[in-house]
């Protein structure tokens, strides 16, 4: 039984997502979209529940045994994965109603929410498959529609913003798919388990060297880990509000999921130990933890801010993975979790200021607070998760990252992660500072009337807001789920080196 629900996360986006492109009403699209989101969080609720023990779910699809045919491999890690993207798209479809209303042109929003439908529909299929030319394709729908979706914003950079993650986007596909025809030249397969399980019979080809750096780079760009994260601060800056909650939240976790899954499932740990990758990973994290974290810094808009905190946060995942040990990777995967929780209470939160008052630039927030008490509260609370206080699910992760560190005696690697802890106050610090300390009267909320409906919805979207922010707290205090599904697909990866 459970074995059939598994292929409904795949299966229902896909049905959904063309009906609601051929029905041009709103309300009809968002009520289909908030059905199908609502429909995945319980299937995926489900499936980690039942996999949590240690269970490995396998789905044969069309009854063709494996290699030969595609297969669905659900364990711990990717069923968190999966309630990741779940939860954080039915969130999103409720909090963004009238943003999306106001952001969209009415005769696109159809094809909006069918874009947003496909998306959840990549990001579902690559966590899910065990076949690594299947995870190219369902990466492509993935990318393909969210391109779509960043150029719906309703100014022109938009476009601009769009096309650049085109071009980032592209580069990186074009990487991995390479990578994959080296790796099905050496290997004649595609199955990663099999992958995995023939791996010493064509480890010494100098073509599997290439398959894996081709590879790693490819997901680098999707992840935008730094270096090659330069498309990220302007995508999610630019996208409507709905959009960058989403992506920001589940889009990177996905492809850094993928890459925990290339080196901990397919290739063996002794095989790019050897290459010395671990350092490279660690130094790659490491500069864009901090490099991160200044340049949120020296922004003077929100979401900017936000974006290239999300670059910071992402060093933070690409630090665990190079750590190579169980504390390390552990902190990875709980970051995936804790962050996109975070990410989307803080843009949620920056998304009601723009909606209200039509700017995020700091300059023109001054004394916001005074004007959007619930929205900025939210924030500074959010923003607790965001630096890591005790007591919030920020903590957790950066609490094993450091275990995992100071496990291998990498004090810089310590420092760094300090340091950049240090630059997220800072910068957290920035905005409430300019929120509720530099005005000293409430500000005007431009172009909205005291009845018209926007305001009058906009409980709403505190309410989810808010629902994320009492997420940080409570998976501060209460880490069993995240934890136990991270702990236990990390001792399944480092006790086998291989496929389930």
């Amino acid at each position: 039984m459970m074995e059939l629900l598994t292929v409904l996360l795949v299966v229902i986006p896909l049905i959904c997502a063309p009906i609601t492109a051929m029905i041009a009403d709103r309300r009809v699209a968002w009520a289909l979209t908030l059905m199908m989101c609502l429909a995945l969080a319980v299937i995926s609720a489900m499936v980690l529940n039942d996999v949590t023990t240690g269970k490995v779910i396998h789905y044969e699809l069309g009854g063709w045994k494996p290699p030969w045919g595609i297969e669905y491999v659900i364990d711990s890690l990717n069923a968190l994965i999966a309630v990741i993207v779940a939860f954080i798209a039915l969130i999103t479809v409720i909090y963004g109603r009238k943003s999306a209303e106001q952001e969209i042109h009415d005769s696109q929003i159809h094809l909006f929410y069918a874009a947003f439908q496909l998306v959840i529909l990549g990001l579902m299929g690559m966590a899910l498959t065990g076949d690594i030319f299947n995870l190219f394709v369902f990466l492509e729908i993935s990318s393909l529609a969210s391109y779509a979706l960043i150029a719906m914003g309703h100014k022109r950079q938009a476009l601009v913003a769009s096309f650049n993650y085109l071009i980032a986007g592209t580069l990186g596909a074009t990487f991995f798919l390479l990578g994959i025809g080296f790796l099905y030249a050496a290997s004649g397969t595609l199955n990663m388990a099999d992958l995995a399980a023939r791996f010493d019979d064509f480890a010494s080809m100098k073509l599997v060297i290439t398959a894996l750096l081709f590879i790693l780079i490819g997901l680098a760009l999707k992840a935008a880990a730094f270096p090659l994260h330069s498309w990220l601060p302007e995508a999610y800056t630019q996208a409507p509000t709905m959009v960058t909650v989403l992506l920001a939240s589940t889009s990177t976790k996905v492809a850094v999921y993928v890459l925990i899954r290339m080196l901990y499932q397919v290739f063996p740990q002794a095989y790019w130990e050897e290459m010395l990758l671990p350092g490279f990973l660690m130094l790659s994290g490491c500069l864009g933890m901090l490099y991160g974290s200044y340049k949120a810094l020296c922004q003077v808009s929100i979401k900017r801010l936000l974006a290239y905190s999300s670059v910071a946060q992402l060093g933070y995942m690409i630090v665990g993975i190079g750590l190579n040990n169980e504390a390390g990777l552990t902190a990875a995967i709980v970051h995936m979790f804790n962050h996109a929780v975070t990410k989307a209470a803080l843009f949620m939160a920056a998304g009601m200021v723009l909606m209200r008052l039509h700017t995020t630039s700091l300059d023109k927030l001054r004394g916001a607070g005074k004007t959007m008490p619930w929205t900025t509260g939210a924030f500074a609370l959010a923003g607790l998760s965001l630096i890591g206080v005790p007591g919030t699910a920020g903590f957790i992760s950066k609490w094993y990252l450091v275990q995992g560190a100071l496990a291998q005696g990498n004090y810089l690697v310590a420092g760094s992660i300090l340091g950049a802890s240090i630059l997220a106050i800072m910068y957290v610090w920035k905005i409430i500072e300019t929120l509720y300390f530099d005005g000293s009267d409430k500000l005007h909320v431009h172009k909205v009337g005291s009845g018209k409906q926007i305001v009058a919805d906009l409980p709403v979207a505190t309410a989810c807001c808010y629902l994320m922010v009492f997420a940080c707290f409570y998976f501060g205090l209460y880490t069993s789920i995240p934890l136990e599904a991270a702990q236990t697909a990390v001792q399944a990866m480092m006790g086998n080196g291989g496929a389930q």
